[in-house]
């Protein structure tokens, strides 16, 4: 049977199996997956039972051990910090879910080695060495399970379903959960082959709440102490082993016997009852295998029965997999990798060099280029009004470009305007604001570099969902001969849904503008927005006199000469002396030139002050991710429009804007709070998104979330760390610290080997004192050159000896335990292999084999199952590997090693530190942003693109009325959701298959919608509104 067809019985749509279903169960990706859940419940039931049998033991010993509850805590804080980012992850193959399987191993590797679970009559030897070997042994076991049934389907003895293989990580995950539940298992029971001479009486069935009604046991606590009763009555009635071995003589030589244990006062001399552990294993591989074979040769889950509704629902796709923000810190992401290449490609080969630019320039057909169809469109200069929309930097979160491409496809959104109207309340009014005839987004279109995966998946893909493209549209389409127009339309003029233009940013031109022009320049949809743009720059004549400069900066911030050229020769042919000229550049020039103290732009402002001469009423921009918005200052303004002052210098820029909220990470706005002055003229802040004093509280979770929000940064932080103290490991003499009198005395003598390890490092070190070497420079040049060369120099300093002593801190304090252990006696006693000997010893008298199955097993392997288990154990017990080691070298040196020892001491040594230094260098970083941005106003770029902000999004929208006024109004949504589900508006409004209509003509055209918190579409808000009224028909009379 196929899973393409559901196995389902009327004997379960009668029963309503839904509800029980809902009740008892809960729907996995994958049947034999197990959630987090399951094992954390095991683990604290575990706990619980420990803590209730020995809390008298806890109490009473607690002041005893104080040395090792201190030892207890700090690991605790430490692991806590370093999986701290994980916890609320679901289990996944990913670096969260590798990194909560290996804290799990060293933080168990290291606690049973301490004392104090020991003194309160719990040793963790047992549960380690039991569970590694259960482990190992049902790893193999499955293993042979499943190539014996692949070979099965292979000869065709099972269905088709069988043909899909396993998967790795789900095989390993039930062998630790049945791992966990089988030691757990012999903590609270043991392996007790109970012997029974009497049949269970019915009326002891009640036995559990007799427990409950003792006279001595009148209070609570005393109940809670004699927990252990409980327990026991648990293990004799519940889980008592399967019978003897004489009951099933067949399997007697395949069994592990159980330890001797009597009832009713009469016992046999050898053990014949099976072990309840093995019982227990047995029972739970006989499940998994049975589960396994049912699904795969009859394609039903035995835990998971589909019905109908839920068969048809499956089929449809309920919510969507946005892609997450970009990881900008993260050590692993080839994408980074790659985009830092693509920027040092594209800086030496097409800066100055190769211009995409200048090929298009070349390709053009006309002579004069301001009557180039391929760069002028004119389509919406008859109407009589026109509504248009603005965003910039799209493409990093799904979520965050999701939530701006859903208001801009709305028909229409009803926002809270401000207005003259005397009768209105509190100065505003409830105002609809239709969608914009007309898109325009102002470069980099996808994060971290543009290829065909990040425009796909960060870019087209959310406003395809927001917007859905016509029915005929197909993904690979090349556009040769733009603009293909829809069929029944024959001009642009009279296609009446929203169309887009687009200028390439910074981003898009790393690889050259290849992917832009593939993707812009050569399809005519972005979803539901069609795209008759042929170049990466345009001009765009609105109605009313209003124009639209759409200027290709490439990657020096400038225009080209030829693309100059077009625009002048609009200003001189086209522009009228009274119309009004939107300037839309990627990058705002005014802004970084002031704050870098630089000049850029040059043929741009060379074009607004000779050619345009005051018509530029706006620039906007995006790049910076915020909103903010300057106006010429009043006093400056008036004096410019005043004929009798003649000193008073020409305003050439009325307004300057910037949106870069189109879905990129937060940008702050505190840091660009002295900007005032752009071409000689005086500017004041009107408005700005978020506000100066959110920006800066923003910028406080720098401290508080940055190894949260980069925990892939510990691949690049761990290796430093462990860089910079290569060579000050072991400290031989590290002990030697607390022989102090007092704890003066002691932190003198500890910060004292602080200060020799830093001499050492200058003198004797070679690795170490690359990294520190390495560490300065790279933190000298990190500090962005808009300081002075010696205050860079000092920051990078500071920076660099705050990581130094940080490093040889944690170097200190781990030796301090390891050398604490090793003089107690906890570590480095035997040898590599103490684990596994303890455990050999321990294991015939508590699981006796008088069979011989294990020597049976060792033969036919061929002595690679004992192998196997010793040496899981040694790599497991790493504190062991690394004290044995360590003590080798404190006595002959390190010289005295081989090659392969001194390997495997510094691999155990790192796995430890990895852990300890990774929240340490996190923490340092993220303050070190915290006190740039806000003290000295540097690193906006890094200190923000670390946080991975998705909200505060926002999108401008613009009005030409029919008195050629330009109103504008910026949209904003303060928290982007982070789930979303089917739109149940969007999924029940009737289509027409015959004749299916365009998506801009749905009244609810986007897929998704908000699952948890408000809508974007009823939380958005204004959070700037300003009108810039038409040119006077002789107001530039007397300037031309």
């Amino acid at each position: 049977m196929s899973n393409d067809t559901p196995s389902i019985s009327p004997l379960l749509e009668t029963l309503n199996m839904d509800r029980v279903r809902t009740i008892l169960t809960h729907t996995y990706p994958y049947p034999l997956e197990h959630s987090k859940h399951a094992i954390i419940a095991v683990i604290c039931g575990w706990l619980f039972f420990i803590s209730s049998d020995n809390l008298h033991t806890i109490v009473q010993k607690l002041d005893k051990n104080f040395k090792w509850w201190s030892m207890y805590i700090c690991l605790f804080g430490f692991f806590y910090f370093f999986s701290s980012p994980f916890v609320r992850k679901t289990i996944k193959p990913s670096y969260s879910n590798f990194s909560r399987w290996y804290i799990a191993w060293i933080f168990t590797a290291a606690l049973y080695h301490l004392p104090s679970f020991q003194s309160m009559g719990l040793d963790l030897r047992m549960n380690v060495s039991l569970f590694l070997t259960i482990y190992i042994s049902s790893v193999l076991f499955l293993v042979v399970f499943h190539i014996l049934f692949l070979g099965l389907w292979y000869l065709g003895l099972v269905s088709r379903v069988a043909k899909k293989r396993p998967e790795i990580l789900t095989i390993i995950q039930n062998c630790t959960v049945i791992s966990i539940a089988c030691c757990v298992f012999y903590s609270h029971c043991g392996n007790r082959a109970i012997h029974k001479e009497k049949t269970l009486n019915p009326r002891n069935v009640n036995w559990l709440f007799n427990l409950w009604k003792k006279r001595d046991s009148s209070t609570w606590i005393s109940k809670l102490l004699r927990i252990h009763e409980f327990k026991d009555q648990v293990c004799s009635s519940w889980f008592v082993s399967v019978g003897s071995a004489s009951d099933y003589p067949i399997f007697s030589k395949w069994v592990i016997y159980g330890e001797l244990a009597c009832t009713g006062g009469n016992c046999v001399n050898q053990p014949d009852e099976i072990s309840p552990v093995f019982s227990l294993w047995a029972t739970l591989m006989g499940l998994y295998i049975a589960h396994y074979v049912v699904e795969r040769s009859t394609g039903w889950a035995l835990t998971h029965p589909k019905t109908l509704s839920e068969y048809e629902k499956s089929k449809k796709q309920m919510k969507p997999d946005f892609l997450d923000m970009v990881p900008w810190y993260s050590g692993t992401s080839t994408d980074l990798f790659k985009t830092v290449f693509d920027l040092m490609v594209s800086v030496t080969l097409f800066v100055g060099r190769f211009d995409m630019r200048m090929m298009q320039a070349a390709m053009n057909k006309a002579a004069d280029d301001s009557k180039n169809g391929d760069l002028l469109y004119e389509q919406f200069q008859e109407k009589d009004e026109m509504w248009f929309d603005f965003i910039a930097d799209t493409g990093d979160g799904g979520n965050s470009t999701y939530t701006v491409a859903r208001l801009l496809a709305q028909p229409f959104v009803r926002v809270r305007v401000k207005t003259e109207d005397p009768h209105a309340r509190s100065g505003s009014a409830l105002k609809r604001l239709p969608r914009g005839d007309l898109l325009l987004i102002g470069g980099d279109l996808a994060y971290p570099n543009p290829s065909s995966f990040t425009y796909e998946q960060r870019f087209f893909r959310p406003f395809e969902d927001a917007l859905q493209p016509p029915p005929w549209y197909k993904a690979e389409h090349i556009a040769i001969d733009k603009p293909e127009l829809p069929l029944g339309v024959s001009d642009l003029k009279r296609y009446r849904g929203p169309q887009c233009f687009i200028i390439p940013g910074n981003h898009d031109w790393f690889d050259g503008l290849n992917t832009f022009m593939r993707y812009v320049c050569h399809k005519s949809w972005l979803g539901g927005w069609f795209m008759p743009q042929k170049k990466s720059y345009f001009g765009l004549k609105l109605p009313k006199g209003w124009w639209v400069f759409g200027l290709d900066q490439a990657l020096h911030g400038d225009i080209d000469v030829y693309q100059f050229k077009f625009f002048a020769e609009l200003c001189r042919h086209k522009v009228g002396m009274n119309d009004s000229v939107i300037i839309m550049t990627h990058e705002p020039s005014w802004l970084l030139d002031w704050y870098w103290g630089d000049s850029t732009g040059q043929n741009v402002t060379y074009l607004i002050r000779d050619y345009l001469k005051g018509r530029c009423k706006l620039r906007m921009a995006g790049d910076l991710h915020h909103y903010m918005r300057h106006s010429v200052a009043k006093q400056q303004q008036s004096e410019s429009e005043s004929e009798s002052d003649k000193r008073a210098p020409p305003v050439y820029v009325e307004h300057l804007m910037v949106n870069g909220c189109g879905g990129a990470f937060l940008h702050p706005t505190h840091v660009f709070k002295g900007f005032e002055r752009f071409c000689g003229s005086k500017y004041a802040c009107e408005a700005t998104y978020p506000s100066f004093d959110d920006s800066s509280r923003i910028a406080l979770g720098n401290i508080l979330k940055f190894r949260r929000k980069n925990w892939q940064f510990d691949i690049i932080g761990g290796i430093i760390y462990f860089i910079l103290v290569f060579s000050m490991f072991p400290q031989c003499g590290a002990f030697n610290i607390l022989y102090g009198d007092s704890w003066s005395g002691r932190m003198k003598a500890f910060f004292g080997t602080i200060w020799g390890s830093v001499l050492y490092i200058m003198e004797r070190s070679y690795v170490s004192l690359l990294g520190i070497t390495l560490l300065l420079i790279f933190s000298v040049m990190f500090v962005p050159t808009k300081l002075s060369r010696r205050s860079r120099s000092l920051i990078g300093f500071l920076h660099a000896a705050a990581h130094l002593s940080s490093a040889l801190i944690l170097m200190l304090l781990m030796e301090l335990g390891i050398e604490i252990c090793i003089r107690n006696r906890l570590l480095a006693t035997s040898g590599y292999h103490t684990l596994y000997e303890w455990y050999r010893s321990m294991e015939s008298q508590h699981f006796p084999d008088p069979t011989g199955l294990r020597a049976r097993i060792e033969q036919w392997t061929f002595g690679l199952y004992p192998a196997c288990i010793k040496y899981l154990m040694s790599a497991f017990d790493i504190p062991e590997v690394m004290a044995v080691t360590r003590s080798s070298i404190c006595k002959r040196g390190i010289d005295s090693l081989p090659r392969g020892g001194a390997i495997i001491y510094y691999v155990s040594v790192f796995t430890y530190f990895w852990v300890f230094s990774t929240p340490i260098v996190s923490l340092l970083f993220g303050s070190y942003l915290y006190v740039c941005i806000n003290w000295f106003g540097i690193h906006f770029d890094e200190a923000f693109s670390s946080l991975r902000i998705a909200n505060y999004k926002a999108l401008t929208r613009f009005h030409v009325t029919k008195e050629g006024d330009l109103e504008v109004f910026t949209l904003a949504v303060d928290r982007v959701p982070k789930e979303w589900k089917l739109d149940p508006d969007w999924e029940l409004e009737p289509r027409d298959p015959l004749q299916p209509s365009l998506s801009h003509m749905r009244k609810s055209p986007s897929k998704w919608r908000s699952a948890l918190g408000p809508d974007p579409v009823h939380s958005v808000r204004v959070v700037d509104q300003f009108v810039i009224k038409r040119t006077a028909a002789n107001a530039n009379s007397n300037s031309h």
